[in-house]
């Protein structure tokens, strides 16, 4: 079976960074023991890196560090002219190289905490063919994937 692949949008990915628990702080370490396979694309990191530089300076060495232990894969951000092939993926624009990324990279599930823009709007699932969901929604699904352990 393969590993479930997770998608981490800036806002899951700043939470499982700056938290020392919680859902996201969990899919990270699941990443770091190679339970699961953890995403993001090029735009990811850059925002990341620019929210916690703004908030939480003192967590930027951790966050070079954990994507390194949780064994992120970095995908290239889509093509603009990839970007603009979904341009109505999701209403807000900023958003739509996210949602491409993702679906280029064939992830099972995409993470995020953006309720307005992601959760709210069950239309971006269903246009985009991805899972959808907050860290404990994914932390939920990635649990029924996994197999049981041994008694």
């Amino acid at each position: 079976m393969a590993k479930p692949d997770l998608f981490l949008d800036n806002s899951a990915l700043f939470a499982g960074v700056f938290s020392s628990e919680g859902a996201a702080r969990a899919l990270l370490l699941l990443g770091e023991a190679a339970l699961i396979r953890l995403t993001v694309c090029e735009q990811v990191v850059v925002e990341t890196e620019q929210a916690l530089a703004r908030k939480a300076t003192q967590v930027l060495p951790y966050y070079r560090e954990a994507l390194r232990r949780s064994r992120v894969r970095i995908v290239r951000d889509p093509s603009p002219a990839d970007v603009a092939a979904h341009a109505t993926i999701i209403a807000h624009q900023a958003d739509v190289p996210i949602v491409v990324a993702a679906m280029q990279a064939g992830v099972d599930y995409l993470v995020t905490l953006n309720r307005r823009h992601f959760l709210d709007d069950p239309g971006v699932a269903a246009r985009s063919g991805l899972r959808i969901g907050t860290p404990g929604d994914a932390l939920a699904w990635v649990r029924q994937q996994l197999p049981p352990e041994p008694a």
